[in-house]
């Protein structure tokens, strides 16, 4: 398994799955045209370190906007992070926000309800 990193369009999110620290960042604007295609090969990646996780894996959210079809597709992402715990992994999820968007601060606090993994807001 290899580090899997997505270079960031207009549309799309820089993402950067590190397999040798267990670090995941998601970045940007996430608004793919067809975004089971896009985030198909994230979740299946995601899937297989699932199985054999690194002790610790942080999950850094920080992306200035998506769509709803980018937050079902982010919600399923978070669940499968709880398989890693399952097997001995600590996940941290990162959510970072503007100071002056309380809609994606929202956004992460209906996250977090939702996914019983630990959340640390972090505003810039």
């Amino acid at each position: 398994m290899e580090t899997l990193i997505i270079e960031e369009t207009i549309e799309t999110p820089h993402v950067e799955l590190d397999i040798q620290t267990g670090s995941f960042t998601f970045s940007g604007k996430s608004l793919p045209e067809d975004v089971k295609e896009f985030y198909k090969p994230i979740m299946e990646w995601i899937e297989a370190y699932t199985h054999n996780p690194k002790p610790n894996t942080s999950m850094n959210i920080k992306l200035e906007y998506f769509n709803t079809s980018s937050s079902k597709m982010i919600l399923i992402i978070l669940k499968q992070l709880i398989e890693a715990t399952n097997n001995g992994s600590k996940v941290i999820v990162n959510w970072y926000y503007p100071s002056d968007d309380e809609e994606i601060y929202e956004a992460g606090e209906e996250y977090s309800d939702i996914i019983k993994l630990k959340f640390n807001f972090i505003q810039y």
